[in-house]
């Protein structure tokens, strides 16, 4: 897979005692009538919903379940639901929109409910990936879903068949949950003029995912509920956005936001910083990623620390101290200084010195991929860096794919096209894209809260995330991230929720969890139990449920 984070994200994207979640299709009295009824005769799609039971045992807790997958339409902003509807049988074939935009996304969603619980004492959880364009499989079927798909824990998983087993850290114990697929992924979809526009873009797509959950509260009668927001990768910026808009243009409070794999400010990111000179900071947030890698790989010069935990400590001071002081300084580095710095670059990174020195002291993401296990024709990972695989071009350099997204794609995307279709009763004769290339189209441009136009820097949610904060002070954060995650560096996250623009006794609202995974912390079984146990808890304190 390319690096894609324009820079854009590509997110993804263990055996247990099984215990088979047992679904059936048990047919909604009232879904039929209500989801064949048309939104408009003249609109482009029309809702959609299947419902099936089943039950699902975590940590050894059995949950029976309601799941509905199905489809809710939701329009660009400006729309009107009172204008008249656009007339087909306009002159010339073109649609007349009497003002209103003609495009329109259907957004599909698979949800969970647990059974005989009343909706105002049961939170519910909002998830999402990223890319952008990425589809939601991977939470769904790696992470929180009552069935997980098994793969290898740093290697290539041999193909088909695959195991789908009992999700033993399925977040179903805490939360109702509520997979959703971006417009145009998985099997949502994007039609009308202009579509493009409309949907793919920071400030479109989470005007979309604003609608899509105000949608659902209707529906499904879950406004008085708790809520949580679940961003994996790209969903974080996607969630800072969401989550201000909800507060500030739906007057709608949430309890509070999960991210994992974060990056709120595109300026951080270690995928391509040599074309924004000037700004080292990405080199710094990057570098104890670094440490953890050459660690793991036993590319460490000399007798490797036997703690992780205690190398990055020493890492991330060195990053921000005197690696970030010798960066500032630029060409008035003295000679001394600079080889100093390299060499200590070579006992936290393994690289030579000699390259370390051509490089100017700045390594960016791409190339600690393809140059620290050179010396053996192997490529590091992006996603997970505990994963490798051949180099594709010994002569590139920087990495050309990911070894960790070519080892477990295949296992999640099949494992979910076989269980949607027979567990879950939907999608027969559709077509599920894990990807879609919206980065071709998609508008990086962000209004900021406070300001009258969108930017036109590198996108950066940091303040919608403060503002939300501010505007709710009781709301509360969750970071979550992994040390080997070279795509969004877990001291970026650290990084950005340490420069938000909020009091000093608002950061008391943010908590911190880190595990020993990557980019997807739950394709590590270890992890998945850990990231479990601390989300599951943190629904627990802020559920305000009495």
């Amino acid at each position: 897979m390319k690096r894609t984070l324009v820079p854009m994200l590509l997110a993804a994207v263990l055996t247990a005692t099984v215990m088979s979640a047992q679904a059936k299709e048990s047919p909604d009295p009232d879904a039929k009538k209500n989801e064949e009824a048309k939104s408009d005769e003249k609109g482009h799609f029309k809702p959609e919903a299947t419902k099936t039971t089943g039950t699902v045992t975590v940590e050894g807790k059995r949950v029976e379940y309601d799941a509905i997958c199905g489809t809710l339409v939701v329009h660009p902003k400006g729309w009107d639901d009172a204008a008249p509807a656009p007339d087909k049988e306009a002159k010339g074939g073109e649609e007349e929109d009497h003002g209103n935009p003609t495009a329109e996304a259907s957004m599909f969603y698979a949800a969970y409910f647990k059974r005989g619980v009343e909706a105002d004492k049961r939170p519910i959880t909002f998830l999402f990936n990223g890319g952008p364009g990425s589809a939601t499989v991977w939470l769904h079927m790696g992470a929180f879903g009552p069935r997980r798909v098994v793969t290898a824990d740093d290697t290539h998983t041999p193909a088909a068949p695959y195991q789908v087993i009992n999700n033993d850290y399925s977040l179903l114990d805490a939360s109702d949950l509520v997979f959703i697929d971006a417009p145009a992924t998985g099997f949502s979809r994007v039609a009308g003029k202009d579509k493009e526009k409309a949907f793919f873009g920071v400030d479109p797509d989470a005007h979309a995912f604003a609608e899509f959950v105000t949608a659902f509260l209707s529906k499904y009668g879950r406004w008085n509920s708790p809520k949580y927001i679940f961003g994996e990768s790209y969903g974080t910026p996607r969630s800072a956005i969401l989550v201000n808009l909800l507060e500030n243009d739906y007057a709608v409070d949430i309890n509070g936001v999960i991210m994992l794999s974060q990056i709120l400010n595109f300026d951080l990111s270690v995928d391509g910083p040599e074309s924004n000179p000037g700004v080292d900071n990405p080199y710094v947030v990057g570098l104890p990623t670094y440490a953890a890698t050459a660690w793991y790989h036993h590319k460490l010069p000399g007798k490797a620390p036997a703690d992780l935990k205690s190398l990055l400590a020493e890492v991330e001071t060195f990053a921000t101290g005197d690696y970030a002081h010798a960066l500032g300084k630029g060409a008035e580095l003295s000679d001394a200084d600079r080889n100093a710095i390299a060499e200590k670059l070579h006992q936290y990174t393994g690289l030579p010195v000699s390259y370390i020195l051509k490089a100017d002291l700045r390594i960016d993401g791409g190339e600690f991929e393809k140059n620290l296990q050179d010396d053996t024709g192997t490529t590091t990972g992006r996603l997970d860096s505990r994963f490798s695989g051949p180099t594709l071009d010994p002569l590139s350099k920087e990495s050309e794919y990911d070894p960790q997204s070519a080892a477990i794609s295949s296992a999640y995307v099949s494992a979910f096209n076989e269980y949607v279709r027979k567990t879950l009763n939907y999608g027969k004769d559709k077509t599920y894209r894990p990807f879609y290339e919206v980065w071709r189209d998609w508008d990086l441009k962000h209004r900021q809260p406070g300001s009258y136009g969108g930017s036109d820097g590198v996108c950066n949610t940091m303040p919608d995330l403060a503002m939300a904060m501010k505007q709710n002070p009781g709301l509360k954060v969750l970071l979550t991230g992994g040390y080997y995650d070279l795509a969004t560096p877990f001291y970026e996250g650290w990084y950005e929720m340490h420069h938000l623009q909020i009091p000093a006794s608002l950061q008391k609202n943010i908590e911190y969890h880190y595990y020993e995974s990557g980019h997807m912390v739950y394709a590590h079984q270890a992890s998945l139990k850990a990231i479990h146990d601390d989300v599951a808890g943190f629904i627990g304190s802020t559920d305000n449920v009495k």
